[in-house]
């Protein structure tokens, strides 16, 4: 029902940046958060930022103040700026949105891009 194109991932040195982008479109009425979780090599998928339809924001403690997200809401499109990149961000980082499909749908429902490598390495 939803699709997305998630790109801006690839290998970076430690202390370098990167920037994602995942654009959602397809049965999307609105969007009630959108956002990035990822995952790491024997490790469970965890939260790195989010942000809501009112532009609030939640990013995970081990990353705060090095990543940055933003939305363009015009284009169903969230960034996330990576600074300051470290071995331990190396991961798979997969986009997500929770959307209404509809006016009348009666909840949301979490949709899933692909993922993304991100691997910081020297």
């Amino acid at each position: 029902q939803v699709q997305f194109v998630q790109s801006g991932g690839g290998l970076v040195q430690p202390g370098g940046s990167l920037r994602l982008s995942c654009a959602a479109s397809g049965s999307i009425f609105s969007i009630r958060h959108m956002g990035w979780y990822r995952q790491a090599p024997g490790k469970q998928r965890e939260l790195v930022a989010t942000i809501a339809s009112t532009d609030s924001t939640t990013i995970a403690d081990s990353v705060k103040g090095r990543f940055t997200i933003s939305r363009d809401n015009a284009k169903n499109t969230v960034y996330l700026q990576m600074n300051s990149l470290k071995p331990d961000d190396t991961a798979v980082y997969y986009c997500y949105c929770n959307a209404y499909s509809s006016r009348t749908s009666p909840t949301s429902y979490d949709y899933w891009a692909q993922g993304t490598q991100v691997t910081v390495s020297s």
